[in-house]
């Protein structure tokens, strides 16, 4: 139940995050913007990290997969694509679009095993709920 809490709250909070972005972006640049979310991220990360436990960074350098470290860059250009979309479709359709993108990536993901994740087989149940949102999206859109 918790878990299922936490992703709505995710959910929400990512949202909102794409509208003041954009607001942002508004009064300066994307670039300004983007790096100023990223920064202020970094320093929130910073005193959770001082009140919390201080685990060294030091265990960045061991672990096995260093491809497991591009999540902040990829955290960057997820700031700017939110950003873009918010602008051209509007919070709603922006949203409902990206939340269909990680369905798909994210299925795709653990069908195939990449990255670490234990292989899925292919459940027709999931491609039907899948496809059922893209339905619901063009609903939505006309």
């Amino acid at each position: 139940m918790l878990g299922i809490f936490i992703a709505l709250l995710s959910g929400a909070l990512m949202s909102i995050q794409g509208v003041f972005n954009t607001e942002a972006t508004k009064a300066t640049s994307l670039w300004v913007s983007t790096s100023f979310v990223q920064f202020s991220a970094l320093i929130v990360c910073l005193i959770a990290w001082f009140f919390t436990g201080r685990d060294s960074f030091a265990s960045l350098l061991a672990m096995p997969h260093k491809w497991a470290l591009l999540g902040g860059v990829i955290g960057a250009f997820i700031t700017v694509t939110v950003i873009r979309s918010v602008a051209a479709l509007g919070p709603a359709r922006s949203a409902m679009l990206i939340v269909v993108s990680q369905l798909l990536v994210s299925y795709l993901i653990e069908l195939l095993g990449w990255f670490g994740v234990d292989k899925q087989p292919f459940e027709w149940r999931k491609a039907g709920g899948m496809l059922l949102a893209i339905i619901g999206i063009v609903i939505f859109k006309w």
